[in-house]
């Protein structure tokens, strides 16, 4: 035999499935604290935690005719409805945010690719007068410059690839760099 408290939460749930507001509200308020609390535990947030419990208890009211004494005592099949709509909205919490920072992703992506598209033409005139600069320079200084900057080696490795010593290179570098800067500051 059920004790007292038990049997007078199922009564609760019975009239409650019989549209008894009064009955619900009663059941509201004997439930309502400790399945706010565990409804806060998993959420770690108030609003969420409240909304969770107001969803529960809007799903008992609907649904509760179907409450079987016999499978579980009134408060377990409680908690039970609020813990899954507490951890519904978790859920559901957590989607909505990797889906607004795929967006913000995306977003800045975008902004980057709308700034290098603003670049281009003013990088296209830059290329082009480097370019222009470097086919005014001796072949020797133009040869390290174009193997350093566009082929990307080092110091040692330009002056292996032409076999010639380190120090040639780098000074052809460093003559070629400012020759450069004079031609394009005459452009300019």
């Amino acid at each position: 035999m059920e004790d007292p408290e038990s049997q007078l939460n199922v009564a609760l749930i019975q009239r409650t499935a019989q549209g008894d507001e009064r009955a619900f509200r009663t059941l509201y308020e004997r439930f309502a604290p400790a399945l706010y609390g565990m409804a806060f535990r998993i959420m770690n947030d108030a609003r969420e935690a409240e909304d969770a419990l107001q969803e529960g208890f809007t799903y008992i009211w609907h649904k509760a005719s179907s409450f079987d004494p016999s499978l579980s005592n009134p408060f377990a099949w409680a908690a039970l409805i609020v813990r899954n709509k507490a951890i519904d909205r978790l859920r559901a919490r957590r989607r909505t945010d990797r889906l607004r920072d795929k967006f913000a992703a995306e977003k800045a992506d975008v902004a980057a690719l709308d700034e290098r598209s603003a670049q281009e033409p003013a990088m296209r005139e830059l290329y082009a007068q480097v370019r222009t600069a470097l086919g005014q320079i001796s072949p020797e200084q133009r040869q390290v410059l174009e193997l350093a900057f566009f082929g990307g080696l080092t110091h040692e490795e330009i002056a292996e690839s032409l076999e010639m010593p380190l120090g040639t290179a780098k000074a052809r570098i460093r003559r070629g760099l400012i020759r450069l800067r004079e031609l394009l500051y005459e452009e300019a």
